[in-house]
Order: C-alpha cells, then sequence, then structure tokens
C-alpha cells in the first residue's frame, strides 16, 4: 500500500455540511468587483466551517465548504499599485484639459484639432480605466501545511477595508477550529490529507494543485 492511500484511509472522517444545510450562521459578507464583474460570498457555518461562492458575469463559477481545521490562522492579505500607470493617467488627463482649452475654440472649425483632442481624450480614459483594473487588493486563503490556494478574490481599492470585521471573525473561528485538531501531527496532516483531497473531487483543487500540496504534506509526515 501506498503511502498517500495509507494517508487517506486513517485519517479521520468528519461530515462537512451542506451549503444549504447549515444549522447556524456566524457571519457573511458579499464582496463585489464591478470591473471584473466577480462577486464572492462567504459565510461562517457551525463554528468550524466556511462556505464559499463565488460567481463571474452573474454565472455561477464554484460553491464549496472549507473545514477550517486545515486552513492558516489568518488570510493573506495584498496591495497592488500601478505608479507608472496612474502617472500616465495623469499626463493624458492634463494633456487633455490643455489640448480643450488651447485647441477649444478652434475644434468647432478645424477637423483635424477636434480628432486630435478625441484621440487623446479617448487615451487618457483607457488608461484611467486600466489603472483601477491593474490597482487591487486580494484576500487570499490557503491550506495549513498543503499550501494550497483554498479562496482567492481580486477586488478594488477599499475591499480589504470591507473585509476587515468579517477577516477577524474569521480568523477567530479558525483559531476556535485549531483546537479541536487531532492531537498528534501525524494525525492532522492525514485529516488534511483527506481535506484535500475532498476538495480535488468536487472541483475545488485541480489536479495539480492537489499534487503539489500532497508532496509538502508528505514532506512533513513522520516517517
Amino acid at each position: 500500500m501506498s503511502t498517500t492511500e495509507h494517508i487517506l484511509l486513517e485519517s479521520e472522517v468528519r461530515e462537512v455540511p451542506a451549503l444549504h444545510g447549515a444549522r447556524k450562521v456566524h457571519a457573511r459578507i458579499g464582496l463585489r468587483s464591478r470591473l471584473r464583474r466577480a462577486v464572492l460570498q462567504l459565510e461562517i457555518i457551525d463554528y468550524y466551517y466556511l462556505s464559499v461562492r463565488s460567481w463571474r458575469s452573474r454565472t455561477l463559477l464554484s460553491q464549496y465548504v472549507l473545514d477550517l481545521r486545515f486552513v492558516e490562522a489568518a488570510p493573506r492579505l495584498s496591495r497592488r499599485i500601478v505608479w507608472r500607470s496612474i502617472m500616465a493617467a495623469v499626463l493624458l488627463t492634463a494633456l487633455t484639459a490643455v489640448l480643450a482649452a488651447r485647441l477649444g475654440a478652434l475644434a468647432s472649425r478645424d477637423h483635424w484639432a477636434a480628432l486630435l483632442i478625441a484621440f487623446v481624450a479617448s487615451g487618457a480614459t483607457a488608461a484611467v480605466v486600466t489603472c483601477l483594473y491593474r490597482t487591487h487588493e486580494t484576500v487570499t486563503l490557503y491550506s495549513a501545511y498543503g499550501r494550497a490556494k483554498l479562496l482567492e478574490f481580486i477586488g478594488g481599492l477599499g475591499t480589504h477595508r470591507r473585509a476587515r470585521l468579517f477577516l477577524a471573525k474569521l480568523a477567530a473561528h479558525t483559531r476556535l477550529a485549531t483546537r479541536v485538531r487531532r492531537r498528534s501531527r501525524g494525525e492532522h496532516l492525514r485529516d488534511e490529507m483527506r481535506e484535500h483531497f475532498r476538495l480535488k473531487e468536487i472541483g475545488s483543487l485541480s489536479m495539480e494543485e492537489y499534487e503539489a500540496a500532497k508532496a509538502r504534506i508528505l514532506g512533513q509526515h513522520p516517517r
């Protein structure tokens, strides 16, 4: 019998609540990114679980439940600000204003002046939209030992602020869940292997992500 099969067979089985079968909802939040047409709905349910639903362009992409025993202690937050693109957008906007002031009167009579103003204005608009799209804040959840990416949401500036209270509650429930882990490290790693396998079976993890997480867990498992 292979090491992987041995881990799966000996791991503890715990029934994960269904998305619509939660007995108690402790907190919920909906995050939206209009530019990306993405929506994420999260609910902390039955003390130790997180339900996840995500949409893009009003199409349901995924829905699943995470066992918080196997999640990192706190979500990872990151922010990206594209300063060069912002400077380009500012310069193009300023150039549009200057051209409109200098050539505005001429544009009504000169077709080429009007085209020049319109061209620079469209470039400024595109630069602003690009800045808004590429400047973002990200919320990511990883598994504790497998380091598999269990959840990721990319939103605009302000996403961290809107999610702050919910993420604090999520961190508290994750700490609560760690208290009911199995006693030994080996037993917990076996349970986490089973959780990764479950997520792979329901399509929340790709085969590549599952294999990478499995290798990390096996590398930490007591011989």
